[in-house]
């Protein structure tokens, strides 16, 4: 789960742990008495990487074990020039690794980014500085590659502040109990002209990703998905280690016959005393680009035979899901947490890539300990569009870039970051001026983990 974009449903710690374990697996090497000198970051080799994928999973407390099947099946996604590893004595003690992604700004323009995963320190070797030395030379390259923010899902709140990253978006996961939530058991089809069909998924590996680019050029904080998210989620070349379990596929069309949805789902099989089913449906995975796409397919999955719940995949805070339901108390919250984390690197192109909803300006002070983008910047802002530059200005706005990353998205509130202390307000009114300009109608959506 720490390779790309994982199905979502998955546990939203896998980007990122210091981690813990211990033996090493008959595949890799055997640890090497320490020669007293420190641990060594340096970049990945192919030789290295049956080390590396061993010390990766030691951090995420998976069996350790690697076989050559496991590394053929790796192999091919994986990119050595953005991956990284401490080695002590010739064993890895320490992983990370990049990719690059396209992150939706407000408005739908796309931003370039790294995208940071699998992310660990093995227990042997954790509070030796390994992690901010990985960091900070991921960091810089990432910058020097041109990309405008870095990304990542944090396993551990406390951890990615320290290196710039601000919580951009949170999700919430809902059950459904379909039996309480008022919807006709009789339900046929949309009611609108539209029409639901199952897909092989042949098909649907050509369907999902074309309507998926589409959706995310429409919705603030959704990640471009990499061939390798795209295997995982329609079981090509699965690791020995992850083994795949095909998954329904259904298709939403409007009645003019054009694709605006599509649902990824599967089923237990789970059954009373009684003989009565009770089985949980879980969406995996669900796409929509038009609202009535999006009602029509939550209603499909609540409508099949035999289904009792249904369990959503990782949904924006204000999705439809609860009140699309004649009874919205049907649909419990499993999990609401913070999820896509950004790290500014570009503040003039990452303002400027975005959209505003009103007319104004800003002189924002940002303050950023490793030096990669702090400064003092005038934002002119329409919704027609943005000019962003440094100035000397007396500053409107105070913050860590950190804080900044945090209302990029929309999602924050710069009034609340004022009075928690995490943002200084340097002329009064500012707050409430910056939250008009910054905040989005709709809160920021990331499906997706890796």
């Amino acid at each position: 789960m720490s390779f790309d974009a994982s199905p979502a449903g998955t546990s939203p710690s896998s980007a990122a742990q210091s981690a813990t374990t211990s033996s090493s697996p008959s595949s890799s090497p055997s640890p090497s008495p320490s020669s007293g000198s420190a641990p060594v970051v340096r970049g990945v080799t192919e030789a290295d990487f049956p080390d590396w994928l061993r010390a990766i999973k030691t951090g995420f407390l998976q069996p350790m074990a690697v076989t050559d099947e496991e590394v053929a099946a790796r192999l091919p996604y994986q990119d050595f020039a953005r991956t990284k590893g401490a080695f002590d004595g010739g064993r890895c003690v320490a992983t990370l690794r990049s990719f690059a992604q396209e992150l939706t700004a407000v408005g739908g323009g796309a931003v370039p980014a790294s995208a940071v995963s699998g992310v660990t320190v093995s227990p042997t070797h954790r509070r030796r500085g390994l992690l901010g030395e990985m960091m900070r030379a991921e960091l810089a390259e990432s910058k020097e590659r041109g990309e405008v923010v870095s990304t990542l899902i944090a396993a551990e709140y406390p951890i990615y502040g320290r290196y710039g990253y601000g919580p951009a978006s949170w999700t919430t996961a809902w059950q459904v109990d379909v039996r309480r939530s008022g919807l006709d058991p009789r339900w046929s089809g949309p009611e609108d002209g539209g029409r639901i069909d199952l897909v092989d998924l042949a098909d649907f590996r050509t369907l999902g990703p074309e309507l998926h680019d589409r959706a995310r050029a429409l919705r603030h904080g959704m990640v471009s998905r990499t061939k390798r998210g795209w295997d995982n989620r329609t079981g090509v070349n699965p690791p020995p280690s992850e083994p795949w379990k095909e998954r329904f596929h259904a298709t939403y069309r409007s009645a003019s016959g054009e694709l605006e949805g599509y649902v990824a789902y599967g089923c237990d099989d789970t059954w009373d005393d009684n003989k009565h089913p009770l089985n949980t449906a879980t969406v995996h995975d669900l796409i929509a680009v038009t609202p009535a796409a999006e009602r029509a397919l939550w209603r499909f999955v609540c409508s099949v035979d035999w289904v009792a719940f249904v369990k959503s995949d990782y949904r924006a805070p204000d999705d439809l899901l609860p009140l699309l339901l004649p009874d919205p108390r049907a649909a419990k919250v499993l999990t609401h947490t913070d999820l896509l984390w950004v790290r500014i690197l570009d503040v003039v192109r990452a303002l400027e890539a975005r959209t505003y909803g009103t007319s104004g300006s800003l002189v924002l002070d940002v303050r950023d300990a490793a030096g990669l983008a702090g400064g003092r910047f005038r934002l002119d802002a329409a919704p027609e569009g943005a000019v962003c530059a440094p100035t000397t200005e007396s500053a409107d706005l105070v913050m860590d870039v950190a804080e900044l990353a945090a209302l990029y998205l929309g999602d924050e509130s710069v009034a609340r970051l004022v009075a928690l202390g995490r943002v200084e307000e340097a002329r009064a009114g500012a707050a409430a001026r910056a939250d008009l300009l910054l905040r989005a109608p709709r809160r920021a959506w990331c499906p997706d983990i890796f």
